[in-house]
This record gives structure tokens, C-alpha cells and sequence, in this order.
């Protein structure tokens, strides 16, 4: 007996939505169908599920996830030892968040207004003194004033303060993640808009971004091996995509600071 599309979805912990959107785009395509027409799930249907799962957590996009399984040289077991090794990988680097994480919570930190514990909760391994002297070094001698002006307004900001504008950051980061996933072409209008609202978000809350600052930016996203493990832990892959989506949002706004 096979499972109806609601036990798959109760097993896997995901919605029903989900699993028909996996069938539509032909990532997980039910074994059989019954005869009035619902979706019936064997039992090698949910290994595949749970593979699909597995390497979502690990932040691969759906495209990249439907290569892999689809790999024919690659069978059950090679699978669970590239996704060990992928799990052991994360836990190093797990590790080496917590050694950063307590030298974080001993360091005055650009005078934020944050006790060491609520930098260790919302800045995570974010080494901020050693990219506040980088920013300095790359940007600031170009406008030392307004550096200086942007330094002292974030280091005004509040514990809420630094959790509103991270859980809009993380919002904007999961819609321009989906686009991607959805096959949402960079150079789009759609990919345009989700660009603009990252511009907007850095703009508002910490200096003016203007739209060749930003291309700049996704080209660092790119670019440097540390923005790049940020940026992708939402998506495989998002780094390039949304180097090019604000290259498109540039060009579309023209080089004027639109």
C-alpha cells in the first residue's frame, strides 16, 4: 500500500503544498497514481524525500538537488556519505563559530550599545571588529565623514533594533532565495524588485547605497570566499545570483544612484 500525499506530508514534516510543487517540477513524482486520480507515495518515493530534505538543510538549491539524485552513478548509499561529510563539515564549522563566539563576547565591540551576550545572540561569528577595519580601510578613506557618521548611528542601535533589521534582512534573503529556486531569471523585473528591496534595507539602516555601491557589493558577495559562505547558507548558489540581480537593478536605475 502506498502513502496518500497527506501521510507523506505528516512523515516528512512538510506541507501538502510543498509536495505537490515537488511533483510539478519533477523533483519527487509520486509512484503511482490511484484510480480516482490522488497521489500515492511508496516507500522509495520517502527515501527520496528524505534525501530532498536532507540536502535542502544543507542549503542546496532544488535544481542542484534533482542533479544529484538524479546522478546515475550515484546510488543510496554514496548519498549518505556525501551528505555525512557535508554534516561533519557543518559541525567544524559549528565549532569554530563557538571558539569565535567567546572571543566575541570579550571584545568592546565598535562601542555598540549590546551587552557581550546580545552580541553573541545576533551577531553569531561575525568578526565585527575586524570587518568595522576593513570597511574603514575600503571604503572609509573615500568618505571619512560619512563613515563616521554611518559607525555612530549603528552604534546607537538596540538589541530590538539589531533584531528588526536582521529578521527583515533574512526575509528579504529568503524571497530573493526562492526566486533563484523558482527559476526566476537574475536579469528579470521580478529579480529587479528583490534587489531594489535589499538596496532599500541597507540604505535605511546603515549607510546610503547608492545603486553602483550595490553592484559593487553583490560583486563582493561573489567574489570573497567569506560573503560568499554568508550569502549561500540561503541558497546554493545565491551569491552569483543576486551579483547579477543587482547588476540588473543597476543598469535598470542607471548609474546616477537611482
Amino acid at each position: 500500500m502506498g502513502h496518500t500525499v497527506g501521510e507523506a506530508a505528516r512523515i516528512s514534516g512538510q506541507t501538502v503544498r510543498t509536495l505537490h510543487h515537488y511533483d510539478t517540477i519533477g523533483l519527487l513524482v509520486p509512484a503511482e497514481r490511484t484510480a480516482s486520480g490522488y497521489r500515492s507515495y511508496s516507500e522509495r518515493d520517502l527515501e527520496r524525500l528524505r534525501q530532498i530534505l536532507t540536502y535542502r538543510e544543507l542549503g542546496f538549491g532544488l535544481e542542484r538537488i534533482a542533479e544529484l539524485l538524479d546522478d546515475p552513478s550515484a546510488d543510496t548509499r554514496a548519498h549518505l556519505v556525501r551528505q555525512h561529510a557535508l554534516v561533519t563539515e557543518r559541525i567544524d564549522r559549528l565549532r569554530t563559530m563557538a571558539r569565535a563566539l567567546e572571543r566575541l563576547m570579550e571584545a568592546d565591540t565598535m562601542q555598540l550599545d549590546l551587552t557581550p551576550g546580545e552580541r553573541l545572540e545576533l551577531f553569531g561569528d561575525f568578526d565585527v571588529d575586524a570587518r568595522a577595519e576593513e570597511a574603514r580601510e575600503r571604503w572609509g578613506a573615500r568618505n571619512p565623514e560619512a563613515f563616521d557618521r554611518s559607525v555612530r548611528d549603528v552604534g546607537r542601535y538596540t538589541r530590538d533594533d539589531w533584531l528588526r533589521s536582521q529578521a527583515e534582512a533574512a526575509e528579504i534573503y529568503r524571497a530573493l532565495a526562492r526566486a533563484m529556486d523558482d527559476g526566476v531569471p537574475a536579469g528579470s523585473e521580478a529579480a529587479a524588485d528583490l534587489a531594489e528591496r535589499h538596496r532599500d534595507h541597507i540604505t535605511r539602516w546603515f549607510y546610503d547605497c547608492t545603486v553602483e555601491i550595490h553592484r559593487g557589493l553583490g560583486q563582493l558577495y561573489a567574489d570573497d570566499e567569506r560573503f560568499t559562505a554568508t550569502v549561500d547558507a540561503h541558497g546554493q548558489g545565491l551569491s552569483v545570483y543576486l551579483r547579477d540581480a543587482f547588476a540588473a537593478n543597476a543598469a535598470r536605475r542607471g548609474a546616477d544612484g537611482g
